[in-house]
């Protein structure tokens, strides 16, 4: 088995991998994570690890207690081998997530062209060439973001729900902000879907993260839905650095 530590701003997402598939998923709170992993250790063996942290800031405890059991860890950084190249002009601000998605998409569909979107607190869009590159991408604030900012950033916008009704167009300021937000993200996926298709043709369609089947079940094209995509590119990452 391995363990993927995925480390967000507040909460830690653990995957346990076998072969390439993820088994289980837990969510903890930052401040629990440490023992969870603690304990999830001493109950089970892990041939290997890797630790992701969008601080990029590790826990010396936490890879301490990892490596009285884990004989192969890897903290993703700068200097961590990739299975995919980056045309990023700059790397080093790249986020591991990002390039965690993008692997995950290749392993699943390799030699196509892809666009990987990961719909989550931003929405992240990021070309892979036919040739394993990552080629770029833009960052668009999310969901929950843009009907967040509506109300706080107007005088009399109400904060609604990004769950309700969904019309094409809104019957109601509720209705209004939430379709401006949901569909409008929509329009937004299905254009860059058209430009980055109409210059790789044969374009596959990758979409990701916590808002991924919503955008799914809006947009009228064929594509991959996958909420693991971020474990199993980590996981990847792993098994190319560690060679298992």
């Amino acid at each position: 088995m391995r363990l993927i530590i995925d480390q967000g701003n507040s909460a830690t997402k653990l995957h346990i991998a076998t072969g390439d598939k993820i088994v289980e998923t837990t969510v903890t709170e930052n401040e629990e994570m440490l023992e969870y992993v603690r304990q999830r250790i001493a109950d089970d063996t892990f041939e290997a690890a890797i630790y992701s942290s969008v601080r990029r800031e590790y826990d010396k405890r936490l890879i301490n207690v990892m490596s009285r059991k884990i004989p192969h860890i890897v903290c993703m950084g700068n200097t961590t081998h990739l299975p995919i190249g980056i045309e990023y002009r700059t790397p080093h601000t790249l986020g591991h997530d990002r390039i965690a998605a993008a692997v995950g998409a290749w392993y699943e569909q390799p030699h196509h062209p892809l666009l990987v979107v990961d719909a989550g607190t931003a929405i992240t869009y990021d070309l892979v060439s036919s040739k394993g590159k990552f080629m770029g991408g833009n960052i668009a604030a999310g969901i929950e973001m843009r009907l967040r900012a509506l109300h706080e950033h107007t005088g009399r916008l109400p904060l609604v729900k990004s769950n309700g009704e969904l019309p094409m167009l809104g019957y109601d300021t509720e209705t209004a902000l939430r379709a401006g937000a949901l569909q409008g993200a929509a329009f937004e996926l299905e254009g860059y879907i058209n430009a980055c298709e109409a210059q790789n043709p044969g374009l596959l369609v990758f979409l990701t993260g916590g808002d991924a089947e919503r955008l799914a079940t809006i947009i009228k094209r064929t594509i991959f839905v996958d909420r693991n995509l971020v474990p199993k590119g980590l996981n990847r990452i792993l098994e190319y650095n560690v060679k298992l």
